[in-house]
């Protein structure tokens, strides 16, 4: 679940790791963005995509949405609990740090700075050199698949980021849709002579995350297709066309045409 195309790198994620599993993605077009929400209006709206979704009675509920898990999730786990398993999405901080080096934290203007993301920094990366950097424009610009806006964001917040980092966490799931767009805009920077950077998102730990939940294993090779469906604040629907620019979205889509 997420507001919006958020969740195609969760989801995408999972569709590799099981091919067989039958795979409802709820968003919220009537709601979104999110973000600008007071914490008490996006609680409300995260917890009526989440119950929209496990009326379909799911074994694993992935809130594809750093905003969402930040105010929402103990909602959302108090209302679905134990009967449904939920899983949060967090920045991989922790993994970033542990790899030494200088760190950046690409995030939304609302998650930089704010006291969540100090506290992940605190308790996962203590001694790392750590850039926290606003992405103003990014998610919208993801979400509507607009590639000039896209550009324009990406290259604002490269000019943020100082030149010799190591790493780089996308602290925003829809950031995860334009990794190589973040790259090569700041390869275009001038990186001579330093090493290659390490991107960290968060898809490929919540879907083992979720997997590990349900008591399931990996299974790439599975023979078995799963279905793929959709529900838009809460009503039946399809993938959003702008999904589709996307590698994540055209491989749910094409598996999806594929039953």
């Amino acid at each position: 679940m997420d507001s919006g195309i958020g969740l195609l790198p969760a989801a995408a994620a999972v569709r590799r790791l099981r091919p067989d599993a039958d795979l409802l993605l709820s968003n919220d077009p009537d709601g979104m963005p999110w973000g600008p929400r007071t914490p008490e209006d996006l609680t409300e709206r995260a917890v009526a995509v989440a119950l929209a979704a496990a009326e379909h009675r799911p074994q694993a509920l992935i809130v594809a949405c750093n905003t969402a898990t930040v105010h929402a999730l103990p909602a959302i786990r108090a209302a679905l609990e134990p009967d449904i398993a939920v899983i949060g999405t967090v920045p991989a901080i922790k993994p970033a740090a542990a790899a030494g080096g200088k760190v950046a934290i690409w995030a939304t203007p609302a998650t930089t700075g704010s006291a969540y993301q100090r506290g992940l920094i605190r308790d996962f990366a203590d001694g790392a050199e750590v850039t926290e950097v606003p992405c103003p424009g990014l998610a919208d610009a993801v979400e509507h698949a607009d590639p000039e806006a896209v550009d324009r964001a990406v290259s604002a917040a490269a000019a943020l980021t100082p030149r010799d980092v190591r790493t780089v966490v996308l602290g925003c799931t829809h950031y995860e849709l334009v990794e190589e767009r973040i790259r090569a805009a700041l390869d275009a920077r001038g990186r001579a002579g330093l090493p290659p950077l390490v991107f960290h998102g968060s898809a490929d730990a919540v879907a083992a995350q979720a997997l590990r939940r349900v008591g399931a294993r990996p299974a790439p090779d599975a023979d078995r297709t799963g279905s793929l469906s959709v529900l838009l604040s809460g009503r039946p629907g399809q993938l959003p066309a702008t999904a589709l620019g996307y590698a994540e979205g055209r491989l749910l889509a094409a598996v999806a045409s594929a039953r």
